[in-house]
């Protein structure tokens, strides 16, 4: 058997650390569910850094965000990050349903620049939740002190 899949049998949950465009393309996220058994993914902005800065897959994304206009570098990368983490929420949309939300989420992470300040990371939680759209959703809160009311 599968050593990650048998540590399903053992009541561990495998997250892939890591997002990428490809990997959402190609099918690579949906061959790890099968074959692998992930149950769910985690992402943040250095994953996202790394994906975008580290590949060409974003160049043509990218181009039509600026030619579009009226976009600063925040609001460019929330938009690939929300496209990315609606790719995948849909492609783990079938394990979510089949452990009945126990697994089958992506993460997204509030800004760490909000970390101190509660209510502000609420509201960011909240419009992330809505922008993203989708159940299997997880936002992910700065675990500070102030970050503590707000999860």
């Amino acid at each position: 058997m599968n050593p990650l899949k048998a540590l399903r049998n053992n009541g561990q949950s495998v997250w892939l650390d890591y997002v990428r465009r490809d990997l959402l393309n190609n099918g690579g996220l949906k061959k790890l569910i099968e074959d692998d058994g992930v149950m769910g993914v985690t992402s943040n902005p250095a994953i996202f850094e790394k994906a975008i800065g580290g590949s060409t897959e974003y160049d043509s994304a990218i181009k039509e965000l600026v030619h579009s206009g009226g976009l600063d570098c925040a609001d460019l990368f929330e938009r690939l990050a929300i496209e990315d983490i609606q790719h995948a929420a849909d492609t783990l949309k079938p394990v979510y349903d089949s452990t009945n939300g126990v697994d089958g989420y992506i993460s997204l992470e509030v800004s760490p620049y909000l970390a101190m300040k509660t209510e502000e990371s609420i509201a960011e939680a909240r419009r992330l939740w809505k922008a993203v759209n989708r159940p299997n959703l997880m936002v992910k809160v700065p675990g500070t002190e102030p970050g503590v009311p707000a999860i």
